[in-house]
C-alpha cells in the first residue's frame, strides 16, 4: 500500500528483537512503540499536547464505544477521528471485539456477527465484520483492526477452536468489506492458550496478507507465563517483514519481554488507570502515592523522569492532591507513567540498536524499573 510501509532498521545481534519504522498518512512511528489509549477519542486526564510533550507518535481509539457514543457518522462529519479529536499523529483503531464480548450484554454470537445490548441504554445492536469496517473507516484511523472473536481466559479447546475458525472467516469478511486505501487493515492472531491453534492462526491470518498483526485473547487472566509461550510458539510462523501488535499488554516487564519476542507494538490501559488510584511507576518500582509514608516527601515522583510533574510537584503535593480527590491529581500521575512507559520503549530501541537489550535487561532488573 502507498500510504503504508514498514521497515526493520536493526534486528539487535544480543536478543533478536526488532528496531523498526511504521510510516502512516500521519506520520512514522518508531517500533517497538507503546500505545497510550484513548478510547473515548481522549486519553483520560491528557490533552492533545500533553501526549505530545510525553513523547507519544501513535495513539488507541475504540470502535465499540465511539459507535455508541457520539457516533461514527458524527465523527465523520467532523472530519474523522483524528480532526474530532485534534491530534494529528498516528492513531489505530481496535475493532470493538473485545468490548463486545466482555463489556456488553451479549445475546447471541451468529455466523454472521454478534447481537448484543448497549452497556449505557441496554438497546440493541448486531456487530458484522462488514458493519465493524463501516464504523473503521468512518473513524478514519490510520490503523483499523478486523472485527474478531475473542475466547476468554480459560476457555475449553473445542470453544477456542470455534472462536480461531470464526475470526478466520470474519477476517476474511473484513478484508472484502474493506476500501479505504489510506487506511491500513491488521489481521488479529487468536487461539487460547493452545499452541497448535496459535500456531494454526498465525499461519492462516499470514496467507490472507493483511498490513500487520495483532495478537488478541492474551493477557485475559492467564500466566504471564503462558502468554510467553504462546509468543514463542506463533512467532516463527509470523510474516517477519510485518508489523506485529500485542494488544492489551504495557505493563513494564511484559513490554520488555514482548520485545524480546518479537512484537513490535503495544497498547495499555494500566498507566492512565492506576494513575487515577494514585499508583506511579518509576525508575525504582510502583509508588502507591496516597499513602501516609509521602506525605512529607518533597521530592519528585521519580528523580530521574523528565516529565512535567517530575520536574515540577512533589511526592507530598501530589499526595495531598490525591487525598483531597482534585482532578490535578489524575493528570499530574497520569502525565508521568506515559512518559515513563514511552521512555521505557526509547531505552528498549535504543539497546535494539545497540546490541545490547539484554544487557538493559538486566539494568531494569536490578533497578526495579520492571517491577509492578
Amino acid at each position: 500500500m502507498q500510504y503504508f510501509k514498514y521497515e526493520i532498521i536493526k534486528t539487535c545481534k544480543q536478543s533478536g528483537a526488532r528496531l523498526g519504522r511504521l510510516h502512516t498518512p500521519h506520520g512514522v512511528v518508531e517500533t517497538p512503540c507503546f500505545m497510550p489509549v484513548g478510547t473515548q477519542a481522549t486519553v483520560k486526564a491528557m490533552t492533545p499536547r500533553d501526549l505530545d510533550d510525553a513523547g507519544a507518535s501513535i495513539i488507541l481509539s475504540n470502535t465499540y464505544h465511539l459507535y455508541m457514543r457520539p457516533g461514527h457518522e458524527l465523527i465523520k462529519s467532523a472530519g474523522g477521528l483524528h480532526s474530532f479529536m485534534c491530534w494529528n499523529k498516528p492513531i489505530l483503531t481496535d475493532s470493538g471485539g473485545f468490548q463486545v464480548f466482555s463489556l456488553a450484554k451479549m445475546n447471541s454470537i451468529k455466523e454472521d456477527g454478534v447481537e448484543f445490548n448497549s452497556h449505557i441504554d441496554g438497546s440493541r445492536h448486531f456487530f458484522t465484520p462488514e458493519k465493524v469496517m463501516e464504523i473503521e473507516q468512518a473513524l478514519g484511523a490510520d490503523i483499523a483492526m478486523c472485527f474478531d472473536e475473542c475466547a476468554p481466559y480459560p476457555s475449553e479447546y473445542d470453544y477456542a477452536k470455534a472462536a480461531m475458525d470464526r475470526t478466520h472467516r470474519w477476517a476474511a469478511r473484513c478484508k472484502l468489506a474493506h476500501e479505504r486505501e489510506d487506511q491500513a487493515l491488521f489481521g488479529i492472531v487468536q487461539g487460547s492458550t493452545y499452541k497448535d491453534l496459535r500456531i494454526e492462526s498465525a499461519k492462516v491470518l499470514s496467507d490472507m496478507d493483511f498490513t500487520g498483526y495483532g495478537i488478541g485473547g492474551l493477557s485475559v487472566g492467564e500466566p504471564k507465563e503462558v502468554m510467553y509461550e504462546m509468543l514463542e510458539e506463533m512467532m516463527p510462523h509470523m510474516p517477519f517483514a510485518k508489523p506485529r501488535y500485542l494488544m492489551g499488554v504495557g505493563s513494564p516487564d511484559c513490554l520488555l519481554e514482548g520485545v524480546l519476542r518479537g512484537i513490535d507494538m503495544f497498547d495499555c490501559v494500566l498507566q492512565t488507570r492506576i494513575a487515577r488510584n494514585g499508583l506511579a511507576l518509576t525508575s525504582e518500582g510502583k509508588r502507591m502515592l496516597r499513602n501516609a509514608e509521602y506525605e512529607r516527601d518533597f521530592t519528585p515522583i521519580d528523580p530521574a523522569c523528565d516529565c512535567y510533574a517530575c520536574k515540577n510537584f512533589t511526592k507530598g503535593y501530589i499526595r495531598h492532591l490525591v487525598k483531597a480527590k482534585e482532578i490535578l491529581a489524575a493528570q499530574l500521575i497520569t502525565m508521568h507513567n506515559l512518559r515513563f512507559s514511552l521512555n521505557l520503549m526509547a531505552k528498549i530501541r535504543q539497546a535494539i540498536a545497540e546490541d545490547r537489550l539484554l544487557d538493559l535487561k538486566k539494568e531494569l532488573e536490578a533497578s526495579g524499573s520492571l517491577n509492578l
